[in-house]
């Protein structure tokens, strides 16, 4: 029956598209083909209508149905509070002595090596002295024909003395005029100038033998300090040239047993650090291992790289078993400040802001709220209160978001500490927004596979 209906309405389309007079002088196998393309084509039509229809009803439907917020929540809990500050720096001997040279020249032999231990006025090279030695002698021989003309100088001035006196007693005799007395009292004077010019000649003399000596005794050279070498800077045969810069070369530790860490420690950090107090650092080398030590220094000089300044702080350690080697880097952390069994709030909590109308999907998608800062934190920021005003948020019996206004202490990056008693042990703070599994934020996607910034907006669609 419903065949038959079926086909009745198929033969009304047919004579609705082709006229009643061109079906009837049809024969009936002809009649047939045309019910059989028209049955499928009708068929064709009805189901893109179906299709059609339920894709627009499953979007008018669902398309606009949002997940509701929800949101994560964390306990506050009461425990110790360390605030830190990090740093590196660098592991340095208290005292190293850099050993040079004052005369140039090739080194003859050395008497030190790496780690070798020196006390003071050992001898750790020597400067070919040869050059020094023939110098030291010219000096000496110019000294001694200094000494040679000021005895020949000596016995000119008596001979003109003796000539003097003799020209006087003739003068009142009148067997000589006083042309011949002026005369010899000039020579008189001048045996007196060139015995004075020979005596500063002798004295010049012995400065310049003074000198080569010296330059001499510079040729040995010898460690000032009781220490260990850690490093050496030259070799048998090199020519050291000491002209306008001392060359190094050997660096001595005065006592590896103390050593000291050199940190550079950001401007926004220094003002919780001083002197006394306690740091710990670890090295690479014993992974795991805590050093201890104390803040000996904190040094007053800035140092500005790339418009960042910092300071240099000096940690005193103790270095007994001398693991700890010069030059090794170390993540030094220094206790600021520490507070026992207090209440604390996680940070999160602190940076959550609710979402705004029109927000709620970019703060889901995004997993991170928005930083900003309440009424209250930027009222007390103006004043300079040394307790900042912070707000956090908590869900009501209803759902709703509740402000509260708090004042916080110090923090250790994960939780800071509460001042005030607005918040009671346990009671359990907004952090985040949750979201619902299988969402996916365009931040999440791998990099090249993120939407077009030119894109018109996305609905989201709830599950």
């Amino acid at each position: 029956m419903g065949f038959l209906q079926a086909t009745a309405a198929v033969r009304r389309l047919c004579q609705q598209v082709i006229p009643f007079n061109l079906v009837d002088t049809m024969n009936p196998t002809s009649v047939r083909e045309l019910e059989n393309e028209s049955m499928r084509r009708a068929v064709m039509i009805i189901s893109v209508l179906v299709i059609g229809l339920t894709i627009g009803g499953y979007v008018f439907f669902n398309g606009e149905r949002k997940a509701p917020v929800r949101y994560r929540s964390a306990a506050v809990e009461r425990g110790p509070v360390i605030s830190l500050v990090t740093a590196t720096g660098t592991i340095n001997p208290v005292v190293s002595v850099q050993v040079g040279t004052q005369v140039s020249g090739m080194i003859k032999s050395l008497h030190a090596d790496f780690n070798s231990v020196v006390k003071a006025g050992d001898v750790v090279a020597m400067i070919d002295p040869e050059p020094f030695k023939a110098r030291r002698d010219q000096a000496a021989s110019n000294l001694d024909m200094s000494k040679a003309n000021v005895a020949r100088a000596r016995t000119d001035l008596a001979q003109r003395k003796r000539e003097l006196d003799r020209v006087k007693s003739l003068v009142a005799q009148e067997f000589v005029s006083q042309n011949d007395v002026d005369i010899a009292l000039t020579n008189f004077q001048a045996a007196e100038a060139q015995l004075n010019v020979s005596g500063a000649q002798v004295k010049q003399a012995e400065a310049v033998l003074n000198a080569a000596e010296l330059d001499l005794k510079y040729t040995v050279i010898r460690s000032p300090v009781n220490g260990i070498v850690v490093a050496r800077n030259v070799e048998v045969g090199q020519t050291i040239a000491a002209s306008f810069a001392t060359p190094n070369l050997f660096l001595i530790a005065l006592d590896l047993t103390k050593m000291q860490v050199d940190t550079n420690v950001s401007e926004s950090d220094i003002g919780g650090i001083t002197e006394g107090k306690e740091a710990t650092f670890t090295v690479d080398a014993y992974p795991g291992h805590q050093f201890a030590g104390t803040i000996r220094q904190v040094r007053l000089a800035p140092i500005n790289v790339q418009n960042v300044v910092t300071y240099n702080v000096v940690v005193n350690v103790d270095n007994q078993d001398l693991r700890l080697k010069p030059g090794m880097t170390a993540n030094v952390s220094i206790v600021v400040a520490q507070r026992d069994a207090v209440l604390t709030v996680p940070n999160a909590a602190l940076r959550f802001t609710p979402p705004a109308s029109g927000q709620a999907d970019a703060a889901k998608l995004g997993g991170k709220p928005a930083k900003a800062k309440g009424p209250d934190q930027a009222a007390g920021a103006s004043r300079g209160s040394l307790t900042p005003s912070r707000t956090v948020w908590k869900q009501g019996p209803a759902g709703e978001l509740e402000p509260i206004h708090v004042q916080t202490g110090i923090s250790d990056g994960l939780v800071t500490e509460l001042l005030s008693e607005a918040l009671a042990e346990g009671t359990l703070v907004v952090v985040g927004i949750e979201r619902p599994k299988g969402e996916r934020g365009g931040s999440d996607l791998p990099p090249g596979f993120g939407s077009g910034g030119q894109r018109g907006p996305s609905r989201n669609r709830g599950m």
